[in-house]
């Protein structure tokens, strides 16, 4: 799938397909760059598992991570990638299935 600029130049877009967890350091640079809410930031406890965030378990909580939330939203614009300082994310030309 071929897109174009306004100006009619061939672009592919770049898609988020996934963020390593190990490398993110959830600091939502790229959460602040989306405006489509492809990702969102989340917990990891220390049994390893993603959970939710919130006030009372911020104890349990080890580490923050951006995690995907809503991978069809992603139009392929590559800001989160630009603004990433760890390098943690999976980007493609392929869409998320329908």
């Amino acid at each position: 799938m071929s897109n174009e600029t306004r100006d009619g130049r061939a672009w592919q877009p770049d898609y988020l397909l996934d963020i390593d967890a190990e490398k993110c350091i959830g600091c939502g640079r790229c959460f602040k760059v989306c405006g489509r809410d492809v990702m969102t930031l989340k917990g990891i406890n220390e049994d390893g598992d993603v959970v939710e965030l919130d006030d009372d378990e911020d104890d349990e909580v080890e580490k923050k991570v951006m995690v995907m939330n809503d991978t069809g939203a992603c139009i392929g614009c590559g800001a989160c990638a630009r603004v990433c300082p760890a390098n943690c994310q999976v980007h493609g030309h392929e869409q998320a299935a329908a």
